[in-house]
Protein backbone atom coordinates (compact mmCIF):
# COMPACT_ATOMS: atom_id res chain seq x y z
CA UNK A 1 0.00 0.00 0.00
CA UNK A 2 1.06 3.46 -0.59
CA UNK A 3 1.10 6.19 1.97
CA UNK A 4 1.24 10.01 1.99
CA UNK A 5 4.27 11.40 1.77
CA UNK A 6 5.68 12.58 5.02
CA UNK A 7 5.79 16.34 4.79
CA UNK A 8 6.99 18.76 8.05
CA UNK A 9 4.15 20.83 7.88
CA UNK A 10 3.33 23.59 11.12
CA UNK A 11 0.92 22.85 13.10
CA UNK A 12 -0.89 25.99 12.56
CA UNK A 13 -1.14 24.61 8.96
CA UNK A 14 -3.17 21.59 10.38
CA UNK A 15 -5.44 23.46 12.89
CA UNK A 16 -6.58 25.86 9.81
CA UNK A 17 -7.42 22.40 8.07
CA UNK A 18 -9.13 20.78 10.75
CA UNK A 19 -10.92 24.34 11.31
CA UNK A 20 -11.96 24.77 7.44
CA UNK A 21 -12.97 21.15 7.66
CA UNK A 22 -15.41 21.31 9.85
CA UNK A 23 -16.83 24.43 9.00
CA UNK A 24 -15.48 27.31 11.13
CA UNK A 25 -13.71 29.52 8.74
CA UNK A 26 -14.11 29.65 4.77
CA UNK A 27 -12.52 27.98 2.19
CA UNK A 28 -10.69 31.57 1.11
CA UNK A 29 -9.59 32.30 4.50
CA UNK A 30 -7.95 28.44 4.98
CA UNK A 31 -6.46 29.76 1.86
CA UNK A 32 -5.25 32.95 2.72
CA UNK A 33 -3.82 31.64 6.27
CA UNK A 34 -1.97 28.72 4.26
CA UNK A 35 -0.18 31.93 1.85
CA UNK A 36 1.05 33.04 4.72
CA UNK A 37 3.25 30.12 5.06
CA UNK A 38 5.29 31.20 2.39
CA UNK A 39 7.71 33.43 4.45
CA UNK A 40 8.86 30.06 5.82
CA UNK A 41 9.77 28.70 2.42
CA UNK A 42 6.48 26.36 1.93
CA UNK A 43 4.99 26.43 -1.65
CA UNK A 44 0.93 26.65 -1.56
CA UNK A 45 1.63 23.38 -3.89
CA UNK A 46 3.45 21.52 -1.70
CA UNK A 47 0.70 22.18 1.39
CA UNK A 48 -2.57 22.34 -0.47
CA UNK A 49 -1.31 18.33 -1.79
CA UNK A 50 0.06 17.20 1.71
CA UNK A 51 -3.23 18.54 3.98
CA UNK A 52 -6.04 17.86 1.44
CA UNK A 53 -6.67 13.87 0.77
CA UNK A 54 -5.41 11.51 -2.22
CA UNK A 55 -7.82 8.70 -2.28
CA UNK A 56 -5.01 6.60 -4.39
CA UNK A 57 -3.44 5.95 -0.77
CA UNK A 58 -6.42 4.60 1.00
CA UNK A 59 -6.97 1.52 -0.64
CA UNK A 60 -5.51 -1.38 1.61
CA UNK A 61 -8.09 -4.03 0.28
CA UNK A 62 -9.35 -3.78 -3.36
CA UNK A 63 -12.75 -3.43 -4.12
CA UNK A 64 -12.33 -6.83 -6.37
CA UNK A 65 -10.48 -8.59 -3.62
CA UNK A 66 -11.21 -12.00 -3.66
CA UNK A 67 -11.94 -12.75 0.12
CA UNK A 68 -14.91 -10.13 0.10
CA UNK A 69 -18.28 -9.56 -1.81
CA UNK A 70 -19.09 -5.49 -2.27
CA UNK A 71 -22.43 -4.46 -3.14
CA UNK A 72 -24.27 -0.88 -2.70
CA UNK A 73 -27.79 -1.46 -1.10
CA UNK A 74 -30.81 0.51 0.08
CA UNK A 75 -32.73 0.61 3.13
CA UNK A 76 -35.70 1.99 4.35
CA UNK A 77 -36.24 5.42 6.85
CA UNK A 78 -39.32 6.32 7.51
CA UNK A 79 -38.20 9.01 10.51
CA UNK A 80 -35.25 9.90 8.08
CA UNK A 81 -35.18 10.68 4.51
CA UNK A 82 -37.75 7.63 3.55
CA UNK A 83 -34.68 5.79 2.21
CA UNK A 84 -31.00 5.19 2.40
CA UNK A 85 -28.25 3.69 1.04
CA UNK A 86 -25.04 2.44 1.88
CA UNK A 87 -21.88 0.03 1.01
CA UNK A 88 -22.54 -3.72 2.30
CA UNK A 89 -19.19 -5.48 1.94
CA UNK A 90 -19.25 -9.73 3.40
CA UNK A 91 -16.95 -12.23 3.63
CA UNK A 92 -16.96 -13.92 0.21
CA UNK A 93 -17.73 -17.61 1.76
CA UNK A 94 -20.54 -16.27 4.18
CA UNK A 95 -22.46 -19.45 5.32
CA UNK A 96 -22.72 -19.13 9.05
CA UNK A 97 -23.72 -16.04 11.61
CA UNK A 98 -21.45 -13.13 11.92
CA UNK A 99 -21.20 -10.10 13.51
CA UNK A 100 -22.06 -6.84 12.20
CA UNK A 101 -20.44 -3.35 12.11
CA UNK A 102 -21.82 -0.03 11.09
CA UNK A 103 -18.73 2.32 9.59
CA UNK A 104 -20.20 5.96 9.85
CA UNK A 105 -17.72 8.33 7.91
CA UNK A 106 -16.98 12.05 8.41
CA UNK A 107 -18.75 15.22 7.66
CA UNK A 108 -18.53 14.81 3.99
CA UNK A 109 -20.62 11.50 2.78
CA UNK A 110 -19.60 7.78 1.85
CA UNK A 111 -15.49 8.72 0.31
CA UNK A 112 -13.47 5.93 -0.86
CA UNK A 113 -11.48 6.16 2.36
CA UNK A 114 -14.58 4.52 4.44
CA UNK A 115 -15.32 1.74 2.06
CA UNK A 116 -12.31 1.06 2.26
CA UNK A 117 -12.46 0.70 6.26
CA UNK A 118 -15.74 -1.38 5.53
CA UNK A 119 -13.71 -3.87 3.37
CA UNK A 120 -10.94 -3.86 5.61
CA UNK A 121 -13.36 -5.07 8.60
CA UNK A 122 -14.94 -7.81 5.95
CA UNK A 123 -11.63 -9.35 4.93
CA UNK A 124 -10.89 -10.54 8.77
CA UNK A 125 -14.59 -11.42 9.55
CA UNK A 126 -17.12 -8.97 9.97
CA UNK A 127 -20.17 -8.17 7.92
CA UNK A 128 -19.75 -4.24 7.32
CA UNK A 129 -22.03 -1.15 6.31
CA UNK A 130 -20.85 2.22 5.29
CA UNK A 131 -23.71 4.25 4.91
CA UNK A 132 -24.03 7.49 2.42
CA UNK A 133 -25.49 10.38 4.26
CA UNK A 134 -25.52 11.99 1.13
CA UNK A 135 -27.75 9.75 -0.77
CA UNK A 136 -30.51 11.91 -0.83
CA UNK A 137 -29.22 14.60 -2.69
CA UNK A 138 -27.57 11.98 -5.42
CA UNK A 139 -24.39 10.33 -2.89
CA UNK A 140 -21.21 11.27 -2.36
CA UNK A 141 -20.01 13.52 -4.97
CA UNK A 142 -16.51 12.09 -5.94
CA UNK A 143 -14.35 15.23 -3.93
CA UNK A 144 -14.94 16.37 0.17
CA UNK A 145 -14.94 19.77 -0.88
CA UNK A 146 -18.40 19.64 -2.50
CA UNK A 147 -19.53 16.85 -0.13
CA UNK A 148 -18.96 18.93 3.05
CA UNK A 149 -20.51 21.56 1.44
CA UNK A 150 -23.90 18.88 0.42
CA UNK A 151 -23.64 17.44 3.89
CA UNK A 152 -23.52 20.58 5.75
CA UNK A 153 -27.11 21.70 3.53
CA UNK A 154 -29.03 18.82 5.10
CA UNK A 155 -31.41 18.52 8.21
CA UNK A 156 -28.84 16.92 10.47
CA UNK A 157 -31.63 15.51 12.44
CA UNK A 158 -32.90 13.39 10.08
CA UNK A 159 -29.07 12.11 8.75
CA UNK A 160 -29.53 10.66 13.01
CA UNK A 161 -32.17 9.23 12.04
CA UNK A 162 -31.21 8.02 8.88
CA UNK A 163 -28.15 5.93 10.50
CA UNK A 164 -30.06 4.65 13.46
CA UNK A 165 -32.14 3.11 10.14
CA UNK A 166 -28.83 2.06 8.84
CA UNK A 167 -28.19 0.20 12.58
CA UNK A 168 -31.16 -1.68 12.58
CA UNK A 169 -31.45 -2.42 9.19
CA UNK A 170 -27.53 -4.02 9.43
CA UNK A 171 -28.40 -5.54 12.81
CA UNK A 172 -31.62 -7.68 11.07
CA UNK A 173 -28.74 -8.75 8.25
CA UNK A 174 -29.60 -12.73 7.43
CA UNK A 175 -26.45 -13.81 8.66
CA UNK A 176 -26.27 -11.54 11.46
CA UNK A 177 -25.33 -12.77 14.64
CA UNK A 178 -27.48 -10.45 16.72
CA UNK A 179 -24.77 -8.25 18.22
CA UNK A 180 -23.98 -4.84 16.18
CA UNK A 181 -20.77 -2.42 16.66
CA UNK A 182 -20.13 0.90 15.03
CA UNK A 183 -17.10 2.77 14.18
CA UNK A 184 -16.90 5.94 13.41
CA UNK A 185 -14.53 8.87 12.07
CA UNK A 186 -14.93 12.50 13.14
CA UNK A 187 -18.59 13.24 12.44
CA UNK A 188 -18.82 9.38 12.14
CA UNK A 189 -17.28 9.04 15.81
CA UNK A 190 -19.70 11.81 17.14
CA UNK A 191 -22.73 9.55 15.52
CA UNK A 192 -21.29 6.18 17.10
CA UNK A 193 -21.54 7.97 20.56
CA UNK A 194 -25.63 9.08 19.72
CA UNK A 195 -26.53 5.58 18.40
CA UNK A 196 -24.81 4.38 21.72
CA UNK A 197 -27.00 6.50 23.77
CA UNK A 198 -30.61 7.35 21.65
CA UNK A 199 -30.97 3.06 21.88
CA UNK A 200 -29.31 1.77 24.63
CA UNK A 201 -29.97 -2.08 23.54
CA UNK A 202 -29.08 -1.33 19.69
CA UNK A 203 -24.73 -1.78 20.47
CA UNK A 204 -22.92 -4.01 21.72
CA UNK A 205 -19.85 -2.42 20.73
CA UNK A 206 -18.76 1.33 19.94
CA UNK A 207 -15.69 2.65 18.49
CA UNK A 208 -16.19 6.59 17.88
CA UNK A 209 -12.38 8.03 16.61
CA UNK A 210 -12.29 11.27 17.66
CA UNK A 211 -15.26 12.60 17.97
CA UNK A 212 -17.35 14.54 20.29
CA UNK A 213 -20.28 13.00 22.82
CA UNK A 214 -23.62 13.36 22.04
CA UNK A 215 -25.87 15.45 24.09
CA UNK A 216 -25.56 15.42 27.47
CA UNK A 217 -29.27 14.02 28.37
CA UNK A 218 -28.67 11.54 26.39
CA UNK A 219 -25.68 10.15 28.05
CA UNK A 220 -27.87 8.34 30.80
CA UNK A 221 -28.68 6.03 28.60
CA UNK A 222 -25.46 4.68 27.06
CA UNK A 223 -24.83 0.82 27.86
CA UNK A 224 -22.82 -0.63 25.11
CA UNK A 225 -18.83 -0.67 26.43
CA UNK A 226 -16.80 2.34 24.77
CA UNK A 227 -13.09 2.32 22.81
CA UNK A 228 -12.70 6.08 22.52
CA UNK A 229 -9.87 6.73 20.48
CA UNK A 230 -8.26 10.55 20.80
CA UNK A 231 -6.14 12.42 19.17
CA UNK A 232 -3.32 14.45 21.32
CA UNK A 233 -2.85 17.36 18.54
CA UNK A 234 -7.10 17.39 18.59
CA UNK A 235 -7.72 20.09 20.89
CA UNK A 236 -11.39 21.01 19.47
CA UNK A 237 -12.57 17.40 20.13
CA UNK A 238 -10.27 16.86 23.32
CA UNK A 239 -12.03 19.68 25.04
CA UNK A 240 -14.96 17.95 24.99
CA UNK A 241 -13.72 14.83 26.47
CA UNK A 242 -13.52 15.99 30.53
CA UNK A 243 -17.26 16.25 30.91
CA UNK A 244 -17.70 12.98 28.63
CA UNK A 245 -15.81 10.82 30.99
CA UNK A 246 -17.29 12.54 33.72
CA UNK A 247 -21.19 11.29 32.61
CA UNK A 248 -19.61 8.20 31.68
CA UNK A 249 -18.22 7.03 35.23
CA UNK A 250 -21.07 8.76 36.67
CA UNK A 251 -23.11 6.08 34.98
CA UNK A 252 -20.66 3.09 35.34
CA UNK A 253 -20.40 2.80 31.67
CA UNK A 254 -17.49 0.27 30.30
CA UNK A 255 -15.48 2.63 28.60
CA UNK A 256 -11.19 2.85 27.55
CA UNK A 257 -10.02 5.82 26.20
CA UNK A 258 -6.97 6.26 23.79
CA UNK A 259 -4.66 9.50 23.71
CA UNK A 260 -2.65 9.42 20.90
CA UNK A 261 0.41 10.76 21.34
CA UNK A 262 1.51 13.70 18.77
CA UNK A 263 -1.46 12.22 16.72
CA UNK A 264 -3.91 14.44 14.19
CA UNK A 265 -7.07 14.93 14.39
CA UNK A 266 -7.93 12.42 11.24
CA UNK A 267 -4.47 10.53 11.98
CA UNK A 268 -6.62 7.40 10.71
CA UNK A 269 -7.26 8.76 7.37
CA UNK A 270 -4.12 7.18 4.88
CA UNK A 271 -5.21 9.31 2.45
CA UNK A 272 -3.72 12.40 4.12
CA UNK A 273 -0.59 13.61 5.64
CA UNK A 274 -2.04 13.85 9.02
CA UNK A 275 -2.12 10.35 8.35
CA UNK A 276 -0.07 8.77 11.73
CA UNK A 277 1.08 5.33 10.44
CA UNK A 278 2.25 4.02 13.75
CA UNK A 279 -1.11 5.19 15.46
CA UNK A 280 -3.21 4.61 13.07
CA UNK A 281 -2.36 0.62 13.45
CA UNK A 282 -2.39 0.20 16.75
CA UNK A 283 -5.52 1.97 16.98
CA UNK A 284 -6.93 -0.71 14.37
CA UNK A 285 -5.56 -3.30 16.05
CA UNK A 286 -7.24 -2.42 19.47
CA UNK A 287 -10.23 -1.83 17.38
CA UNK A 288 -10.62 -5.41 16.20
CA UNK A 289 -9.50 -6.40 19.59
CA UNK A 290 -12.57 -4.81 21.33
CA UNK A 291 -14.95 -5.32 18.18
CA UNK A 292 -13.95 -9.59 18.16
CA UNK A 293 -14.22 -9.65 21.80
CA UNK A 294 -17.30 -7.36 22.32
CA UNK A 295 -19.38 -8.96 19.16
CA UNK A 296 -18.52 -13.10 19.18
Amino acid sequence: MNTPQSTPIPQQAFDWYDEYAHGLIDRRTFMRNLGGLAALGFSMSVLTAALLPNYAFAEQVSFNDDAIKATYTEFDSPDGHGKGRGYLVVPKDLNAKRPVVLVIHENRGLNPYIEDVARRLAKVGFIAFAPDALFPLGGYPGNDDEGRAMQKSMDEAKIRHDFVAAARFLKSHPHSNGKLGAVGFCFGGYIVNYLAAVDAELLSAAVPFYGTPTSADLRKNIKAPLLIHLAEQDKRVNDSWPEYEQDLKANKVEYTMHMYKDAQHGFHNDSTARYDKENAELAWQRTLAFLNKKLS
